[in-house]
């Protein structure tokens, strides 16, 4: 079956901007040309993307989808709905389901459940260690047989520098990407926000930069040690920015995300004991936020990713130092990120880089509108306006910290293999 998408204004950085026609053969992308250059014949689907851009799908490298063991927060199949009412044409789902993700059965299981939902594309992150212990090392080849595309233990830092070693080692022989989750237990101490005047105001235990940054640099060391590839996730801090950046400079294999939450707010919002502005890490001042902003914009970081982690009321109805961390994001990042632009901090392309080139390009994948690479694909309205309401979203879960907020853009289409797996 011929699809062709047909005005809208293609940005695939690297490989095609302007104004062209993206014609869809059979799930895969068949040609790209020029708006109106060849004519459309009267049995193909026409979709008419004037005014919109079009894009290669978005692609998460972090998020929670809580199945298997906490369905009643989220499962893989609204996660899924929730990520392509985004614009996400793939997510990458961390372990720290229940039972973990750690053996081929639940890689398996995750698998299944994604391509019976039909919504967009999940790739399973397997655990480093089993049960996120932080001990033993997982069987990296059988959870990549499996359908792993990384491992991490999200959630958790692996403290024992000799495991995070040797684990390095393995996955570097699998040629599987590493996610380190940077954090010093030690030094966060009971904090449950970052340590600053707010946190002393409010009388609550505060989180120090170092407790993240001390171990962005420790991993690093053992990437350059091992020669593996490491991804950090959601950076938050100027000075794990400078560690990052000098890292690359000197050829270190290391790639970086950061989250819409860290560019946009600061601790202030957690004022009045908000819980739905807690997370880890914790959102922190201005001038961290600043650092994250211009990070994106020189490609230190690499990535913005959502770090979607929804989580119900009976999880976040607590005082604030009991509340889970993190927040629901699949539906808010798009916008959020096109601040950037307007804000003058990101060209177009440099978004479309970091949050469909970029993460495509670490997991190995092809994702340009090129012929033969398969259709997914994202429309997006830059200029449409609409209110977040946690309520009318597809989570399960609505711990939100934009409720209610004024919102420009969004995803009004979403293409998985060349099928429309939301509007339209």
């Amino acid at each position: 079956m011929l699809t062709v998408i047909k005005n809208g204004k293609v940005v695939d950085p690297g490989n095609v901007v302007g104004h062209y026609d993206v014609w869809i053969m059979d799930g895969s992308v068949d040609e790209v040309v020029p708006s109106g250059e060849k004519a459309i014949p009267v049995d193909a689907e026409v979709i008419d993307a004037e005014g919109l851009l079009v894009v290669p799908g978005l692609i998460d490298v972090h998020v929670h989808l809580r199945e298997p063991g906490e369905e009643y927060k989220e499962t893989i199949e609204t996660g899924a709905l929730s990520a392509a009412a985004g614009g996400f044409t793939a997510v990458c789902a961390m372990p720290n389901t229940k039972p973990v993700n750690d053996t081929p059965e639940v890689t398996s299981f995750i698998v299944k459940q994604a391509r019976e939902a039909g919504y967009a594309k999940v790739y399973p992150v397997a655990a480093i260690t089993g049960g996120l212990s932080g001990a033993s090392l997982c069987e990296y080849g059988e959870l990549k047989r499996a359908g792993a595309v990384a491992i991490s233990d999200d959630g958790r830092p692996v403290e024992d520098g000799q495991i995070m070693r040797r684990a390095m080692e393995y996955a570097k022989g699998f040629q599987m990407l590493i996610i380190s989750h940077c954090e010093e237990l030690s030094l966060v101490a009971g904090g449950c926000m970052n340590e600053g005047l707010t946190a002393t105001h409010m009388g609550l235990a505060g989180i120090p930069n170092i407790s993240e940054s001390m171990m962005v640099i420790r991993d690093i060391s053992l990437a350059e040690l091992t020669g593996a590839h490491l991804h950090v996730a959601h950076v938050s801090t100027p000075e794990s920015i400078e560690a990052i950046r000098e890292a690359k400079k000197r050829g270190v294999s290391v790639t970086a995300e950061t989250a819409p939450h860290y560019f946009t707010l600061t601790d202030e919002a957690v004022k009045g004991y908000n819980t739905n502005a807690k997370m880890n890490p914790p959102l922190r001042t201005e001038k961290d936020r600043q650092a994250v902003r211009a990070a994106l914009a020189d490609g230190t970081l690499d990535v913005i990713a959502t770090d979607h982690a929804p989580h119900s009321i009976l999880e976040k109805d607590l005082e604030f130092n009991r509340a889970m961390n993190g927040i629901i994001g699949l539906e808010t990042s798009l916008p959020l990120s096109l601040e950037l632009v307007r804000d003058g901090v990101l060209t177009l392309e440099q978004l479309v880089t970091r949050m469909s080139k970029k993460p495509a390009q670490i997991l190995g994948l092809d994702n340009s509108l090129t012929q033969g690479n398969t259709a997914d694909i994202t429309l997006i309205d830059e200029h449409a306006e609409w209110t977040a309401v946690a309520s009318e979203m597809h989570s399960k879960s609505t711990n939100t910290p934009f409720e209610g907020w004024a919102l420009k853009g969004r995803a009004v289409q979403t293409i998985v293999d060349g099928k429309t797996v939301y509007g339209g």
